[in-house]
């Protein structure tokens, strides 16, 4: 191996190495806080390990007003958002992979471009059209938004991956008996998981992480981001961590859940060869 190849592939790690610690560290450094006794963590100077670990920071957390309420919603908005998002988003996808229409190319650009537009100037707009609906402080019209959000990647990343399933595969489905629908439900979408995957862990890491538009549209049922947001300037630093952990968790253990069909998206052909 050259000089250059060895220097290139070890700026390389380097570089990779330098980005895992600036996404790892702030999070353990947030776990070790949330299990740090409560009065450890006014100390000063205060220790990065604490003497011991303990609950009483995350018993004090769930023990707050309104907590536990808030964390089950933001669960029930992600799953409802995760639901739509896939039920709109994985056959919107296969159309524009598998069907030439005029304005295809635009109509793509078009599902970005709705990215554009920054929820705080739609927040008025938005807030009395829900009320009107009789969606105003309702999950429900919580994960309309997060679904109005998640959708665009969600298209961009299935039509990407229906591309890379063989047409002939539905093309031979449909001749021994298979309808269109059946093709696409028997053949494409099996193949097509790693992609859903990918689309499923944007999906819940946007629902779970918004706070704007769940604060504009909710009162009493707000999600978990939302009622942080809203207390945390008068919230002790015990509250402060056990939320930041709390947040991170859900969106962690996701994306462990799902790893082996990202890997297999990503991975799977390298390691077949």
């Amino acid at each position: 191996m050259s000089y250059r190849y060895l220097l290139r592939q070890t700026l390389i790690y380097m570089a990779v190495l330098t980005l895992a610690l600036w996404v790892l560290i702030p999070i353990l450094l947030i776990g070790i806080s949330a299990f740090t006794p409560r009065q450890e963590l006014y100390l000063w100077p205060k220790s990065i390990i604490p003497s011991h670990f303990s609950l009483e920071t995350m018993r004090f957390f769930l023990g707050a007003h309104g907590v536990v309420r808030s964390l089950l919603n933001s669960v029930k908005v992600a799953v409802l958002t995760l639901t739509f998002t896939l039920a709109v988003g994985a056959p919107a996808g296969y159309a524009v992979a598998r069907f030439f229409f005029r304005g295809r190319e635009a109509f793509r650009l078009g599902i970005l471009i709705t990215r554009m537009f920054p929820t705080a100037l739609l927040a008025v707009p938005l807030a009395v059209t829900f009320i009107r609906w009789g969606l105003y402080d309702t999950l429900v019209g919580v994960a309309l938004i997060h679904t109005a959000m998640a959708l665009p990647f969600a298209v961009i990343i299935t039509t990407g991956i229906f591309m890379g399933v063989p047409k002939d595969l539905e093309e031979a489905a449909m001749t021994l008996g298979c309808s269109r629908f059946g093709a696409f439900a028997r053949v494409a979408l099996p193949l097509a998981l790693p992609g859903l995957a990918a689309a499923a862990m944007f999906t819940f890491v946007i629902s779970w992480n918004e706070v704007f538009a769940a604060a504009i549209l909710t009162v009493r049922n707000r999600t978990l981001p939302a009622h942080i947001i809203t207390t945390i300037q008068a919230s002790p630093l015990d509250f402060r961590f056990a939320g930041g952990f709390f947040m991170i968790l859900p969106a962690l253990l996701f994306m462990f859940l799902i790893r082996r069909y990202l890997f297999h998206m990503w991975g799977g052909a390298t390691a077949e060869r």
